[in-house]
């Protein structure tokens, strides 16, 4: 067990770059270095983790300790990949209550935010290259996009996604039909017999229960809405911005919410650690407790439902009315990304022409030049430094 978490450890002290380069690290040494699994079962896991709702790299990480070491290697991956990134999140948390009135401090939070804008902006086109390759695609997500800027909030996100399972299972389904020869019909017969019952329960009695526990105390009002937030995260944690913006919009001011943002791209590991720094401000008699409630909230419901999906997904991923509702909720998602893309990210980030000129650079280092995300947060975070001192 300490082996696991010693090398998860290591990895979340410097994996800088989002869920992408997070997955080539791990490939890099748990499949090459360690051979703790095979080019297949890694597929695998990797395709799990984008077939379900959560955190995807961290349920890579949560899949390879689980294949390695049952439950408790899970636990050991998960705390070890996570652990650096939530202590740097919850430190600058804390500081960021003394430095309010510290110039260079939003100087340099002003500069990760123009950041944020890059990192966003490059998560939208990757995943529109992904999951928008034909016009109905592309139609669902530009509506996802206009509904949500027009009417920005949780339930219109909500009926959004809901719309485009539905749509995606009438205008889709047919593409998914080629899983339907016999073979692949008796592997799909009876789906639930592929699911590990517990996890499953689990995670649906919590998601019953959040809300009406929510009316009771703030401590159960944040772990509800964080629950609710990572069951509806499809697509990474730069998803879980606009989720969150619009759960806590009434209770953080957007330049809270986007300095939490942009911290969380300056430190490696998972971006779900979002969830740690809002979490502190949500409960400020018990802050520290208000971030770990969070951050256990946002990650348990991923972490369940791959828990239940585990053995045997690959039968729940070829019945064709599921796999055609998650492609079109992928393409809402990337819809719901846009909107996020233009509030709160640039519309709090950009107001001058310098802010533009930045960000330009920053997009051409980042998609062009290639230079890794480490060197892009401090070459941010010196601008911010140099600004700050003028």
């Amino acid at each position: 067990m300490w082996n696991i978490f010693k090398v998860f450890l290591l990895l979340g002290c410097y994996s800088f770059g989002g869920p992408a380069a997070h997955i080539a690290y791990f490939r890099e040494n748990f499949v090459q270095r360690l051979a703790w699994l095979s080019e297949r079962q890694y597929a695998e896991f990797v395709a799990l983790s984008q077939f379900l709702p959560g955190p995807g790299s961290s349920q890579v990480g949560f899949a390879i300790g689980y294949h390695r070491a049952g439950l408790k290697g899970a636990i050991c991956a998960f705390l070890g990949f996570t652990l650096p990134s939530v202590l740097l999140v919850g430190v600058l948390a804390v500081s960021a209550g003394h430095l309010t009135d510290n110039s260079v401090f939003h100087s340099v939070i002003h500069s990760l935010k123009m950041l944020a804008v890059v990192v966003v902006l490059d998560a939208v086109l990757m995943m529109f290259k992904q999951f928008c390759k034909d016009k109905a695609h592309i139609a669902l997500c530009l509506f996802s996009a206009c509904v949500l800027l027009v009417i920005p909030s949780v339930s219109s996100q909500l009926l959004v996604l809901l719309f485009s399972a539905l749509i995606g299972v009438v205008l889709f389904k047919m593409k998914e039909q080629e899983f339907n020869d016999k073979k692949t019909h008796c592997l799909i017969l009876n789906p639930l017999r592929s699911l590990q019952f517990r996890p499953l329960i689990l995670f649906i009695i919590l998601l019953c229960i959040t809300s009406f526990l929510a009316s009771f105390t703030p401590l159960f009002s944040v772990f509800a809405d964080f629950f609710q937030a990572g069951s509806l995260v499809f697509g990474g944690g730069h998803v879980v911005l606009p989720l969150l913006q619009n759960i806590v919009a009434e209770q953080l001011t957007a330049d809270q919410f986007l300095t939490g943002y942009a911290i969380a791209q300056a430190v490696p590991g998972p971006m779900f650690t979002f969830a740690t720094y809002i979490g502190y401000f949500l409960l400020p008699d018990t802050p520290l407790l208000g971030a770990l409630i969070a951050t256990l909230g946002v990650f348990l419901p991923g972490f369940l439902l791959l828990l239940a999906c585990l053995k045997n997904w690959q039968r729940l991923a070829k019945i064709p009315c599921l796999n055609a509702a998650i492609s079109g909720i992928n393409a809402a998602v990337v819809g719901l990304l846009i909107s996020a893309l233009y509030q709160p990210v640039f519309v709090s980030a950009v107001f001058n022409g310098l802010d533009m000129a930045a960000i330009l650079v920053g997009v051409y280092l980042h998609k062009s030049v290639k230079l890794p995300i480490v060197y892009l947060v401090l070459l941010f975070a010196t601008i911010g430094l140099l600004l700050g001192y003028l």
